[in-house]
């Protein structure tokens, strides 16, 4: 019998083909989307120890020093001890293997008992929540782990960070004591049921579905969306497309967006199915031009980039608020030249207020200011106006002159590469083909900006690969701007 982890028994609950998989043909993972969650999980892991340590009495066990036998071996001789919390308590039972978070010792009732919370980077309770705590607690219980209570720690989103290196308040705890242990005979089951689908000789023979992407993004998703015949133009495509009327038209045995009925389609929807069975695109220039037209000179075109903190690192700051760290602007002039203008703080510091005073200086007094999605652009500004006050008037004119792109797009064209979507990434290829985020190198969207921020700002960065991760920042927010000039005056007629 394999010793399962509670990951693994998780990866079974979401599907048992994604556990085989794991298992038997590890190389077929991709986990490009999972890396950023894991590193946040492991920075707010990181201050939850501090937090639930605070006076540094506890042990943390450090299995990829140790090795899982040792460090299963450590953990329980300190869990018999109780002399203090203990951060990773190794736990394993009934052939399945879990790590505690945090560990802390309750002799409330003159015995000694553990009170058990798992640390979650999220700011509130997820659904899939309910499954990770019933299979630790269970772990923790058959293992002879006496439990006093069971718990989850969130982020709580309304901690203001003081800048003084304290993070007492960063958590909301939840209890689920009750909750967990009525769910002991599920997790037996699933134990069960994951045992025996390691035992098969050949993956399971399971179609793609929800379950690829909930709770989480499965790695092996590419691998079996290969393996099963797949529509050139599946139901995915119809955009806002409801799970009730989805359900109406999969009970028709339909899987092809072109064969959907008529009268199961809204007028947007219908416009994607009209395109793709011509596979030709829509496009009312004629609107597009009337849209545009009262608009004056000289016309500028922004964009934000902005990082997000599980942990916030600055004074006054919260989590998992956006904070901007670079913007990009193109400006038009009506004798149609054109020049372009950039920020780009790599300093660590908080770049907000010089963000601001640029931002003011750059994008002068008059003239629309297009954005592609514009309410992310003019949420940033408000936000910024609240933090930088100095600035207010300066932002709050910009945020009055902002034009969005992005509902034009929607009314006024259509390409069936698009695929259901008018995001600008969707858009740009389809109307102007010899422009590519291919072509860019490393950074290529917001996500990547991100983490090529943190990235950069980080001490141990060396100075060479900063410079080619500010480099990259660069040509990809540049990128973003100049790819709404071209759609621009493509809508124009210009």
């Amino acid at each position: 019998m394999r010793r399962l982890s509670k990951s693994r028994i998780l990866s079974y609950r979401q599907c048992p083909k994604r556990l085989w998989l794991e298992v038997h043909r590890p190389e077929l993972r991709d986990d490009s989307s999972s890396q950023q969650a894991f590193a946040i999980g492991h920075q707010v892991g990181a201050i939850a120890h501090l937090v639930y340590d605070a006076e540094g009495h506890g042990t943390l066990i450090d299995i990829a020093a140790l090795g899982h036998e040792s460090a299963l071996a450590l953990s329980a001789q300190l869990l018999a001890e109780g002399n203090g919390p203990i951060m990773e308590a190794g736990m394993t039972a009934e052939g399945a293997l879990a790590y505690a978070d945090v560990m802390l010792p309750d002799r409330s009732d003159g015995t000694l008992r553990w009170k058990m919370v798992e640390v979650k980077a999220a700011t509130s309770v997820k659904s899939y929540y309910h499954d990770d705590i019933a299979v630790q607690a269970y772990i923790a219980a058959h293992s002879g782990t006496p439990l006093s209570s069971i718990s989850i720690a969130h982020i709580d989103n309304r901690f203001v960070y003081q800048g003084d290196g304290k993070y007492q308040g960063l958590f909301r705890e939840v209890d689920f004591t009750e909750t967990a242990k009525s769910r002991f005979d599920e997790v037996r089951a699933w134990i069960c049921g994951a045992q025996e689908t390691l035992a098969l000789t050949e993956e399971p023979d399971m179609a793609t579905g929800p379950q690829c992407h909930t709770p989480f993004a499965c790695p092996f998703h590419q691998h079996c969306h290969v393996a099963q015949e797949s529509p050139a133009y599946p139901l995915s495509s119809l955009p806002d497309l409801r799970a009730p009327r989805l359900a109406l038209i999969e009970a028709e045995g339909i899987k092809d967006l072109r064969h959907a009925p008529d009268h199961l389609l809204t007028a947007p929807q219908l416009r994607v199915k009209q395109c793709s069975i011509a596979e030709k695109p829509y496009f009312d220039a004629e609107g597009a031009a009337a849209d545009l037209a009262s608009r004056g000179f000289p016309a500028y075109f922004l964009d934000f980039e902005a990082v997000q903190f599980s942990v916030p690192i600055w004074k006054g700051t919260s989590p998992y608020q956006p904070y901007p760290f670079q913007f990009s602007l193109h400006v038009v002039r009506e004798n149609g030249e054109v020049t372009h203008h950039s920020f780009l703080d790599l300093s660590g510091n908080d770049p907000r207020e010089n963000f601001a005073q640029s931002l003011i200086e750059r994008c002068g007094m008059e003239g629309p200011v297009f954005a592609y999605n514009a309410s992310y652009e003019a949420s940033i500004m408000r936000r910024l106006a609240v933090h930088c006050p100095t600035h207010a008037s300066g932002l709050r004119s910009i945020i009055a002159r902002l034009v969005d792109l992005l509902p034009i797009a929607k009314k006024r064209y259509y390409h069936p590469a698009q695929h259901g979507t008018w995001g600008l990434k969707s858009v740009l290829p389809a109307l102007c083909p010899d422009l590519s985020y291919a072509d860019l190198g490393g950074v290529q969207d917001g996500r990547a900006a991100g983490n090529a921020y943190l990235e950069a700002i980080d001490p141990r960065t060396s100075p060479e690969r900063k410079a080619q991760l500010e480099s990259e920042l660069h040509d990809y927010c540049q990128l973003d701007t100049w790819a709404m000039v071209r759609i621009w005056q493509e809508f124009r007629g210009a």
